[in-house]
């Protein structure tokens, strides 16, 4: 018998049984629709994550005493705060000694200000940044309108401000921002530019702060914060080329040491990251629940499997007057078994695409909820159809050996 003739009895007798056929797809589309249902939502929370770690660019990274992944144990986070913090004189020795790098910038933050003018006023959840004129290309966050700040600004701790997208938005609708006076925490600003636009997906501040010069930031608040620990400097670095960022990095790390006293047998007392290495730690914490999902998915197609494997094997014995019927005008061992496969493995993938269709809805729920970018990650189709195929046979091949092994005289027999 042709294969196609075998294919076409498989879908026949698939059809006949619907109710059996019905049961038997659901613990299937279970197991499929659960594996790749999160890695959907795996998948659109990285694609996003990783757009918005790339703010420092392809040959940027940055300085800073905190890790910016946050800390793996209550002893991490002891060593960190017992680090000393990092200065702009830290800032200033890259920038004279690091021959691959050609922008070093300087930021000091701090959160939770009220912005003010002309009698409207901001929610006090304003950031300000004090920071240097390298912040909008080592930040890739560009002005829009007007000027950035300058080395005279910096020099001079002049009260000027570059304003956030969504300040000059609520400010200024309707009129040129460039030259007002805004009160920030209560002190006046002029206005000499507005950043562009900067959305985030997961609700980071890009357009509602405040950067005005780092030295006007420490003439006010001083170099101590709120609850008297030492400021920070996070302190930007931009490589001549991408290429470089590994040298650079290299480079800084030998002046920051030395700079700072770290002696050859101690471990660094600061920390690097870029948007690669952020993306990368993403990446890896996300592992385990990729590695959770799949064994999950993998067990509830074992069980799916088995039940597969028992209706199969109730399928035999009610057809087994039909196969002795089939044997005894010629049909060989290896058509049955080769029907009996095939109904499997054509089940589990009926299955397994309902599942795959199933499990994208369910990922992107978290895309349309959340405004993320819907994400389709079709080698996770690919791999849950696989293993469908990989189950259907596995399972499927005791009922096909059975059926292909039974005489003809005692299935014609069989009452």
């Amino acid at each position: 018998m042709r294969l196609r003739d075998t294919l076409h009895m498989s879908m026949g007798t698939l059809l006949s049984n619907k109710l059996r056929s019905t049961l038997t797809l659901v613990g299937i589309v279970a197991g499929v629709a659960s594996i790749i249902a999160v890695m959907t939502a795996i998948s659109v929370v990285q694609s996003t994550m990783e757009r918005e770690m790339s703010v420092l660019g392809a040959q940027t990274f940055q300085v800073q005493k905190w890790p910016a992944g946050g800390f793996h144990s209550d002893a991490d986070r002891r060593r960190a705060m017992r680090r000393p913090p990092l200065t702009l004189q830290d800032a200033a020795a890259i920038r004279e000694r690091v021959e691959s790098v050609d922008l070093v910038g300087s930021e000091l933050w701090d959160f939770g200000f009220v912005v003010e003018y002309n009698g409207e006023s901001t929610n006090p959840n304003v950031s300000i940044c004090g920071g240097t004129p390298e912040y909008p290309q080592n930040n890739t966050h560009y002005v829009g309108l007007g000027r950035n700040i300058s080395p005279i600004d910096v020099m001079g701790a002049r009260n000027v401000a570059v304003i956030g997208y969504a300040l000059g938005k609520k400010f200024f609708p309707f009129v040129d921002p460039i030259g007002k006076m805004i009160r920030v925490d209560k002190r006046k600003y002029e206005v000499v530019g507005v950043f562009d636009e900067k959305k985030s997906a997961f609700g980071a501040g890009y357009d509602n702060y405040v950067l005005i010069p780092v030295s006007t930031f420490i003439k006010t608040y001083g170099l101590t914060d709120r609850n008297g620990f030492p400021r920070s400097v996070n302190i930007t670095v931009r490589a001549k080329t991408p290429e470089l960022i590994g040298d650079a990095i290299g480079q800084t790390r030998q002046v920051l040491r030395s700079e700072r006293g770290v002696k050859p047998n101690e471990v660094d007392n600061f920390e690097f990251f870029n948007s690669e290495s952020l993306i990368t730690r993403f990446n890896e914490m996300s592992m385990s629940v990729k590695i959770a999902a799949f064994v999950i998915g993998i067990i509830a197609l074992l069980v799916a499997g088995i039940g597969i494997m028992n209706i199969m094997l109730v399928a035999v014995t009610e057809r087994t007057r039909e196969i002795g019927i089939r044997k005894a005008i010629g049909a060989k061992g290896i058509t049955i078994l080769t029907q009996f496969l095939l109904e499997a493995v054509i089940l589990c993938n009926i299955g397994g695409v309902i599942g795959v269709i199933v499990g994208f809805g369910l990922g992107n729920l978290v895309a349309l909820i959340a405004h993320f970018d819907v994400n389709v990650p079709m080698q996770w189709a690919v791999i849950g159809l696989v293993f469908c195929s990989a189950v259907g046979i596995v399972f499927g091949l005791l009922p096909a050996i059975r059926a292909s092994r039974l005489h003809p005289i005692d299935a014609l027999r069989y009452e």
